[in-house]
């Protein structure tokens, strides 16, 4: 890529950065402690692998009373960070970065945008419709993502679905949210219609409702000490309290 194309691919990402800390996405020679969400996703639980490492800190914070909330929790964050980072570029960019498992790099101990980095930036070949979205994340990483997790913890698959839609419909929630503050009303719609695209694959269809984009599970946040209900929670009150 010449100097002029490289100062263009900043200028995109840097606008689609701006719609939130998770839409931001670093480019380059990952750092110490990066390991390519490939070799996450292949990586047998236990010792060494950067999942359970990611599964037990989150525990240990939220003192969750069972490993599965942590593993909810931990599932729900890095599924929204690949929403944002795809959808924020289909939307306001027609394109989506090519987040090849094998070169996007993860490290569980940081936040974003340090968190990911791409070694080798490029568009994805699919352009910036909701294929090239549903193929680069939810293909690409959820899929994978979601065995990996369940290989390592006890936690059902409509759950993380569930966690899926509900970071899908929050990436659009911030695209709404930016094109409002923006003055840019075609962000929300093509957001919005991008995500009524993505929402029509079974493993998304129902996974939330209605214009708010209500979830239909619960990410089980609630269990921990500090918990309490998320903003599209399927609960109105807290399970048990009056």
């Amino acid at each position: 890529m010449g100097e002029k194309g490289s100062g263009v691919e900043a200028a995109r990402w840097a606008e689609t950065a701006s719609v939130g800390g998770f839409f931001a996405l670093r480019a380059g020679e990952p750092g110490t402690g990066h390991t390519p969400l490939a070799h996450v996703y292949a990586a047998e639980p236990g010792d060494g692998s950067l999942l359970t490492w990611r599964v037990d800190a989150v525990s240990a914070r939220l003192g969750a009373p069972e490993r599965r909330v942590a593993a909810s929790v931990a599932h729900l964050g890095l599924a929204a960070r690949l929403w944002s980072v795809a959808l924020g570029s289909a939307v306001l960019h027609d394109c989506v970065p090519d987040l090849d498992p094998a070169v996007l790099h993860w490290d569980p101990r940081r936040t974003s945008p340090d968190d990911l980095v791409l070694r080798e930036p490029r568009p994805s070949a699919g352009g910036g419709g909701a294929t090239a979205v549903r193929e680069s994340v939810q293909l690409r990483h959820l899929v994978p993502l979601a065995d990996a997790l369940r290989r390592d913890t006890r936690i059902s698959a409509r759950l993380l679905w569930g966690n899926a839609g509900s970071a899908l419909a929050g990436a659009v929630r911030e695209l709404t949210a930016w094109a409002g503050r923006t003055g840019r009303p075609e962000v929300a719609e093509k957001a919005a219609a991008l995500a009524d695209e993505l929402f029509a694959h079974p493993d998304l269809s129902g996974t939330v409702h209605g214009p708010a984009l209500r979830r239909r599970t619960c990410c089980l946040y609630y269990r921990c000490p500090v918990g309490g209900l998320c903003g599209d929670c399927v609960f109105d009150r807290v399970p048990g309290s009056r």
